[in-house]
């Protein structure tokens, strides 16, 4: 199977994995559909909760296929363009992040920094391959300067706190999201023009992992920190990892991984991304909504952050264990 797939050429490749992409989004929107004209005419009663689970599944459904035409998009228009597309949705993922921040007066500057001046920033580093830069640009200069620019706001009540939440939601949405199109540039012997396939690798197992632990959670009881998560149970998250690494395997051929390196790179990235969403979901408790955005996304998705939450996490992992294992 790996050695078919090398052997194919760059657009082949691409039509092959494009048509099993939206194969699998059309099955599901088709399973989708049939499944709710069954309901209507069986005239079925659904609880609270399962209504609630139809539509979490329909949401989830319609920001995959808007995630997929965005990947698409991307791949035909260029890396660069897919490093701006990458930017947007962390624009977007922050302003959700910090809608559920309260914030003061004072911080208007430091959130006039955050967005206008950290997060283009630190996309045209990754778009211009600054490594050894875009890697220590938030977490040491970002982090150093944002407190000194709220200090200067004058106002010292929950100042710790403040720029905590800030900070977090640049780690996050801006710094590990970054990591997703800095894929592209990475330096590849043999690989040339084909570092996107990088970037389906890592979405389509991640994605693959959290949709897997969902669906085995649903049928499992006293998951491990129920008042965090009601879907993380440690069966749940062993099949979701199985999954992921599964899939990873059998996509070798689209990637410079052998199976093997394969069936290790996406295990790592299943397993930051899955612990990264488990931690997502603690923030939302403390801030006590169930979807950020409160069920009305600025980016109307319902909550663009609950689709990239565990990609946020996966991606800087990911990113650092391919270029320190293939010495890059």
């Amino acid at each position: 199977m790996s050695g078919f797939l090398r052997n194919l050429s760059t657009n082949e490749q691409i039509g092959l994995l494009f048509v099993f992409l939206f194969g699998l989004l059309a099955i599901a929107s088709v399973a989708m559909l049939l499944l709710s004209l069954r309901e209507r005419r069986q005239h079925d009663v659904l609880d609270d909760s399962q209504h609630q689970r139809r539509r979490d599944d329909r949401q989830l459904l319609r920001v995959s296929w808007i995630m997929a035409t965005v990947f698409w998009v991307g791949w035909a228009a260029g890396a660069e363009v897919a490093t701006v597309l990458f930017g947007l949705m962390s624009f977007f993922a922050l302003r959700e992040f910090i809608s559920l921040s309260p914030t003061r007066r004072s911080d208007h500057r430091s959130l006039v920094l955050a967005f206008f001046v950290v997060l283009p920033l630190q996309y045209l580093l990754v778009w211009r391959g600054h490594y050894n830069l875009f890697t220590v640009f938030i977490p040491v200069y970002v982090f150093l300067a944002l407190p000194v620019v709220s200090a200067l706001g004058n106002e010292p009540q929950r100042f710790l706190e403040r720029n905590a939440k800030l900070q977090w939601g640049i780690m996050v949405c801006v710094y590990g999201l970054s990591h997703v199109p800095a894929l592209m540039v990475l330096n590849f012997p043999r690989f040339a023009g084909r570092n996107a396939f990088l970037v389906f690798f890592l979405v389509l197992v991640v994605q693959t992992c959290m949709l897997v632990q969902h669906l085995v959670a649903r049928r499992l009881q006293a998951p491990v920190a129920p008042d965090i998560s009601a879907s993380f149970h440690w069966r749940s998250w062993a099949a979701g990892l199985a999954a992921g690494g599964l899939l990873g395997a059998l996509l070798a051929g689209f990637t410079p991984f052998v199976p093997g390196q394969a069936l290790g790179m996406a295990l790592i990235a299943c397993a930051s991304g899955s612990l990264g969403h488990l931690v997502m979901k603690a923030i939302k408790r403390d801030r006590g909504v169930t979807h950020w955005g409160g069920g009305r996304s600025v980016t109307g998705a319902s909550g663009l952050l609950d689709r990239l939450d565990a990609l946020c996490f996966a991606a800087p992992v990911f990113f650092h264990s391919v270029r320190w294992y293939f010495n890059l």
